[in-house]
């Protein structure tokens, strides 16, 4: 039987009607560093979140050093030397790295803080494994690589054992990564146990002993990395090696009708950042842009739309440049949006299924005049919507609060898609959504483009874009990384670049 120092079994863990984990697996050797992967919302960080005690499990069993736990907190986890270095850093900006590192486990001497003792402590392990931090600059004055390092520094003064770093390289540059490897090999000559949870499968398999993969919230398999490769792991993440096709009509092509031109957008994280994007939508095509969330997708979206700024480049609709302008500047243009998060920014969830399908169109006539809304006019078109795109319950006085997310989806898409005139900017117009909801919004958007509407779909689901696209393209951190007809893409290859593996590149290890 193999000493395994972390075992968790059958966890599950739900947030209300959403299953985050159905089948959490996971064991973790002593010196080792065992990568956890997954597509967005495959349940890995829960998994770990649950094993830090940030999160009670439904169910499953957790082992720690073979003893039993049904839960655990943060605190029990600390004593049990578990720390978690998270991919948003639990620092605060206006206290020093140092008192950062102590903070809330500060050593005294009679009521004060001995502040020589605790940097007496730091130096131990910035010397040991490599931890180069200045300790008297504030966190805000540091760089995201050194905030890193005061983050695994604070988990080791905690007394870690076992430390889990949630996508430790998103916001590091490459020569920033290999130095973090250089310090995670230290830590493992010195019989520390890693958890790795990455999306970027070059690296796990330049650092990994073992890798476990996860997939919609379930355990698929554990592998040495001497058994697998990138391909081998891509395949196991994205779940089949084949896909259904949604045969679309052939059609004509017609005039281009959206062009953005080498368009530089600011991103919450370095890795979003949109740069130097280009590419064109034309009459009657569906262009779709894969890649994992995170990196460049939502900015180029509301860019496009106006709902974030444009630093440098050029989006035209018809020749026309529509930098910069107002939402509704950009909609009166002819561009409709399907946006991301259907709570945030599709919909009013206090409002009525009418109010919320002519909320773009509310200040036309015939649905308000001098100001007054016309309900007739409002009730009419409603119904109009609710039985042609299928709304269900078709009452266009019920509140979009009460819906399903597939029947609220379907209010989105309805609107969206009655209000287009010259573009559609699909942007995850499926996502949580039924099988049966998802078949009839892919149709719909798909019917569009037969009125010669032309359409940018991106989707983080490959099946979607691989049925509906006539060309793909692949964002990763905020770049344009590949560029394919449908008919030279598969799962296989999308997956590749999505990971940042280079087309042509060799896949094994």
């Amino acid at each position: 039987m193999q000493d395994y120092i972390i075992e968790m079994n059958n966890i599950r863990k739900s947030f209300g009607s959403v299953q985050a984990i159905v089948d959490g697996q996971f064991n973790l050797k002593r010196g080792e560093i065992h990568s956890l992967i997954g597509e967005n919302g495959a349940g890995k960080s829960t998994l770990m979140k649950i094993l830090f005690g940030m999160l009670d499990p439904d169910e499953g069993q957790i082992k720690v050093r073979g003893e039993e736990y049904s839960c655990l907190q943060p605190k029990k986890a600390i004593a049990l030397g578990i720390g978690m270095v998270h991919q948003e850093f639990m620092l605060v900006n206006d206290l020093t790295v140092l008192e950062n590192m102590i903070l809330g486990f500060e050593p005294r001497k009679g009521w004060q803080i001995d502040f020589n003792e605790a940097k007496r402590r730091a130096l131990v392990y910035i010397e040991q494994y490599g931890l180069h931090a200045q300790l008297d600059k504030k966190i805000s004055e540091i760089s995201l690589a050194e905030a890193q390092r005061v983050e695994i520094i604070k988990t080791l003064m905690r007394g870690a054992e076992i430390i889990i770093l949630d996508e430790p390289t998103a916001v590091l540059t490459p020569q920033e990564t290999e130095g973090l490897f250089k310090i995670l090999e230290n830590l493992k000559q010195d019989n520390k146990s890693i958890v790795f949870i990455s999306h970027k499968l070059n690296e796990v398999m330049e650092i990994s002993d073992r890798i476990t993969v996860m997939r919609r919230g379930a355990f698929v398999n554990t592998t040495n990395k001497a058994d697998t490769d990138t391909k081998a792991l891509a395949r196991m993440m994205i779940g089949r090696e084949v896909f259904l096709d949604i045969k679309r009509s052939e059609q004509e092509k017609g005039k281009m009708v959206l062009s953005v031109d080498d368009i530089w957008v600011p991103g919450d994280k370095e890795t979003s950042k949109v740069k130097g994007v280009s590419f064109d939508v034309r009459e009657g095509e569906i262009v779709g842009i894969a890649g994992i969330d995170g990196n460049g997708q939502s900015e180029l979206v509301e860019a496009i739309c106006g709902l974030r700024k444009i630093e440098k480049g050029e989006v035209r609709v018809d020749g026309k440049a529509i930098n910069n302008q107002s939402p509704l500047a950009i909609r009166q243009q002819g561009v409709s949006h399907i946006p991301e998060d259907r709570n945030t920014r599709g919909l009013n969830r206090q409002e009525t299924v009418e109010d919320n399908l002519v909320a773009t169109v509310v200040r036309d006539a015939p649905f308000s005049k001098h100001g007054f809304m016309h309900r007739k006019a409002v009730r009419s078109y409603a119904e109009e919507l609710i039985e042609k795109f299928d709304i269900r319950p078709p009452m266009p006085s019920h509140l979009t609060s009460s819906m399903s997310g597939g029947n609220a989806q379907k209010v989105v898409v309805a609107r969206a898609i009655s209000d287009v005139d010259r573009v559609l900017i699909a942007s995850q117009p499926t996502r949580g959504v039924d099988i049966g909801a998802i078949e009839s919004i892919r149709a719909l958007i798909e019917q569009a483009t037969r009125t010669g509407i032309g359409v940018l779909l991106i989707s983080a689901d490959l099946q979607e874009i691989l049925s509906l696209a006539d060309r793909i393209l692949v964002m990763y951190e905020g770049e344009i990384v590949g560029s394919m007809a449908v008919s030279e893409a598969n799962e296989e290859k999308l997956g590749l670049l999505m990971m940042g593996v280079k087309e042509g590149a060799n896949a094994e290890c």
